[in-house]
């Protein structure tokens, strides 16, 4: 790069972002709403080495215009053909199931504190206390009273289901 971009850089990092875009409307001769300042700089150094080192060559930017003709460019969303259309419907996606979990109905259990706590796994949740949780670790948080891996706390009961199973 050319001592003076160099000089020309160092002096963009110290301007306000309304000096920048100043700077940016004498290069490219229009005016610019941007407010990044790293965009902006970059566009601005962009542009100074463009006019002192040449910018694409005609052969290139040809080039660049053909690809864009073969491409299905879309920089916005189409706009829609009808003011009254009814929304789609609601698609309802099935929930993945975990594989570490046990099918539902089963019961984990385990000691905590001199108590056997037993949770029922359930289709949509776990079921402890006359509550159902959504989580593993929702169930921990409500036996423990603190956030806890809900697996983790399950560990040896999860582990030893599949060895027998």
């Amino acid at each position: 790069m050319d001592l003076n971009i160099v000089n020309e850089v160092a002096t963009l990092q110290r301007l306000t972002i309304g000096q920048l875009r100043q700077r940016f409307a004498e290069l490219f001769g229009e005016a610019t709403s941007a407010s990044n300042r790293t965009w902006l700089v970059k566009r601005i150094v962009w542009r100074l080495q463009a006019l002192a080192e040449g910018d694409l060559s005609e052969r290139a930017r040809r080039r660049a215009a053909e690809l864009a003709r073969d491409a299905d460019l879309r920089l916005n969303p189409p706009r829609s053909q009808t003011t009254d259309a009814t929304p789609p419907e609601p698609v309802s996606v099935p929930t993945p199931v975990d594989h570490r979990l046990p099918p539902p109905g089963t019961i984990l259990a385990r000691p905590y504190k001199g108590q056997l706590v037993q949770v029922q796994v359930l289709t949509e949740g776990f079921a402890y206390a006359g509550r159902v949780h959504a989580s593993l670790s929702a169930v921990a948080k409500a036996i423990t009273g603190s956030h806890c891996n809900g697996f983790h706390f399950f560990r040896n009961t999860l582990h030893n289901r599949k060895e027998t199973a």
